[in-house]
């Protein structure tokens, strides 16, 4: 027995038409072709395979059972070709090969995911490379060249290289456990009696922001790496400290955590910034992924806390 030869694009394409459209002479108009153009094609690509892949002996044309496990074939090289023509003539309409995001941990989930659900939609040949971090290190990745753009939150000097631009904010809540000492406790919870419990800070492990606290008052605190080990520990008992309302709302409706009255460490807005190298000038996916965040200062209500 020969081996299979090689089909054609054409031969698949005319292959899954018939498929689609429930027939040769239903795939014959789909295609713009006649009903006997049809038939020769599927039969030189039979031959091609040295295999049927249709039952003739039927009235309607039906699968074998070799074609039904070559069609999911057929569909995936289409697939994989209509993939890379799109992609060919995106870059040649000077659209980027990909975008390279890095978010602050403390930017809502919900915001990152609309936006990018949409950017997918938009951009559908754009492959995106997210990163997740805090501080200072958002920045230095924009910095060194390692993210295209970066959801930042404060920092006390913005490096003349960057360009930033205001997009939104997080709300920050200081929680612990109802187990906790100072759950206890009604009203609003003096600082001095606040620096008597451990506290729970999130660490940058930049060195553009190091040596500066935000929020700490404690004198005894644990420095933390990473949001999801903090908010770990604190449901589980272990000091308290500030979190994204996004990711303890469900923790606090449901009486896992419990927000903390604290005299000088309340809630509090976050700012937050879309930075970006003022020496690269963005292409279209970028400029439109800028544009989705700097527009979340305008639709978010600002606090009043």
């Amino acid at each position: 027995m020969r081996d299979p030869g090689l089909p054609s694009l054409e031969q698949l394409r005319v292959f899954t038409a018939v498929i689609d459209h429930g027939g040769f002479a239903h795939a014959a108009r789909a295609l713009h072709r006649t009903q006997s153009v049809i038939s020769y094609t599927v039969a030189n690509l039979e031959d091609q395979l040295n295999i049927a892949l249709f039952d003739r002996s039927k009235r309607k044309p039906t699968l074998t059972e070799a074609g039904r496990a070559l069609l999911s074939d057929a569909r995936a090289v289409l697939m994989r070709v209509d993939s890379m023509r799109a992609r060919a003539k995106a870059l040649g309409s000077g659209m980027e090969a990909e975008v390279s995001l890095v978010v602050d941990v403390m930017f809502p989930t919900c915001h990152l995911v609309r936006i990018l659900d949409a950017f997918q939609e938009h951009f559908p040949t754009v492959a995106m490379r997210l990163h997740t971090e805090a501080l200072g290190t958002v920045t230095q990745m924009v910095l060194e060249r390692r993210a295209n753009v970066g959801l930042s939150g404060y920092t006390v000097n913005t490096p003349d290289a960057l360009d930033r631009e205001t997009a939104g904010h997080a709300t920050l809540l200081p929680v612990c456990s109802p187990l906790h000492p100072l759950a206890r406790l009604e009203g609003s919870i003096p600082n001095a009696i606040a620096r008597e419990h451990l506290q729970l800070v999130l660490t940058d492990r930049s060195k553009l922001t190091e040596g500066q606290d935000f929020g700490v008052l404690g004198l005894r605190d644990w420095r933390l790496g990473d949001l999801g080990a903090k908010h770990a520990l604190l449901r589980g008992g272990i000091g308290w400290g500030s979190m994204p309302e996004s990711v303890v709302r469900d923790d606090l409706e449901n009486g896992r955590l419990v927000e903390l009255k604290i005299q000088d460490g309340g809630a509090f807005h976050y700012p937050l910034f879309v930075i970006r190298r003022k020496d690269e000038e963005p292409g279209p996916a970028t400029r439109w992924l800028i544009q989705q965040f700097v527009e979340l200062d305008h639709t978010l209500p600002h606090p009043t806390f």
